[in-house]
């Protein structure tokens, strides 16, 4: 891993992208829409990494889309360096955020050798020529750990940790401010997702990149990012640093994915909570709080009033979606680590 502390303070906290208010439907039938995302409100500091989780069909890789300009969105806005990028975005804006997929076999060319894949993308976005251009594909290899001859095999000749590699490298060749991972590891053996979730955490540091991950896996996130969104039918509900979210998660929803991680104790807490159900349609919300025909801790306010994304009190940059955020759910003494028991990536 690499040397500095996940969650320590960042020497440059400028932000480098601001996401405000987004908002996106897609129509279902002539007269109905689908809100996937609403009113999602997040930052992120140049050099940090930032988790977004939540069950799937949440909204978390619309999210990822409408950040590397994929999809357009309804309403809101999204800033890159302080500057508000537009729907047809220019070859610098594209440039600045890139996207890794989740599958690498099928966002390669199988028909192209690596080296030309990159020479190709060095080329098109006039960054290097010719001879440069092959010596800064050598570069990028390297960068990721792969040795140079791998410039003249095609994508099958590799496997699956190399291919994200590799397309992890072709993300790098445009000098991006923000790499955007999308569930990154999850088509990925264990054995081999601890090296690239390194990979990620030597780059931010080394390079000073900034880094969204969209995943499923908590031990991931909690390996590599410096905060934490947690996001749940479409909406934020809570956010902060990443070991503070695991410790104390101050959002009923939050508690229930931790809770979630297979634990090698045989004995649960009496504190851990288990979610039953499926989450609402997004075409049919409930009204007040969207988890409350879920949530143990729900009262009455919760069905009438729905709660913003507010503030904890005496939390730092901790903000949590909930009438009770404000109630801490671990006892003082407890040296509580929800994931602590969830086999690490590579263990």
């Amino acid at each position: 891993m690499s040397e500095r502390a996940v969650n320590e303070p960042l020497v440059d906290a400028s932000t480098v992208l601001s996401v405000e208010s987004l908002t996106v439907t897609f129509p279902i039938g002539p007269r109905r829409r689908l809100t996937a995302i609403e009113d999602v409100t997040l930052q992120l500091a140049r050099g940090e990494s930032l988790g977004i989780v939540g069950e799937s069909g949440c909204g978390k890789t619309t999210l990822a889309r409408c950040i590397v300009g994929l999809q357009r969105p309804d309403s809101g806005t999204i800033s890159v360096d302080g500057a508000v990028v537009g729907a047809k975005r220019s070859a610098a804006e594209r440039s600045a955020v890139q996207l890794v997929f989740q599958d690498p076999y099928s966002s390669l060319n199988p028909r192209m050798t690596i080296g030309s894949m990159l020479n190709e993308l060095l080329e098109s976005h006039k960054i290097a020529h010719g001879e440069a251009a092959q010596q800064r594909a050598r570069e990028l290899l390297a960068l990721v750990g792969l040795p140079a001859d791998a410039l003249t095999r095609n994508p099958g000749a590799f496997s699956g940790g190399q291919r994200q590699r590799i397309a992890i490298a072709r993300a790098l060749a445009v000098d991006p401010r923000i790499i955007v991972a999308d569930e990154p590891v999850s088509a990925l053996d264990v054995s081999i997702q601890a090296t690239i979730l390194e990979l990620f955490a030597d780059l931010r540091d080394q390079m000073g990149i900034s880094l969204v991950m969209i995943s499923h896996n908590l031990a991931a996130v909690r390996h590599v990012c410096d905060r934490v969104a947690v996001m749940y039918l479409g909406k934020v509900v809570e956010v902060g640093a990443t070991q503070e979210v695991f410790a104390d998660p101050r959002h009923p929803y939050t508690r229930s994915l931790l809770n979630a991680v297979p634990q090698v104790k045989r004995d649960p807490p009496a504190h851990r909570l288990r979610l039953t159900g499926e989450p609402p349609s997004p075409l049919s919300r409930p009204t007040g709080c969207s988890f409350h025909p879920r949530c143990p801790r729900a009262e009455a306010i919760c069905a009438m009033q729905e709660p913003a994304l507010l503030p904890v009190a005496g939390l730092t940059r901790r903000s949590a979606a909930c009438h009770f955020r404000d109630e801490t759910h671990v006892p003082p003494d407890a040296a509580r680590d929800d994931v602590a028991d969830e086999p690490t990536p590579g263990a």
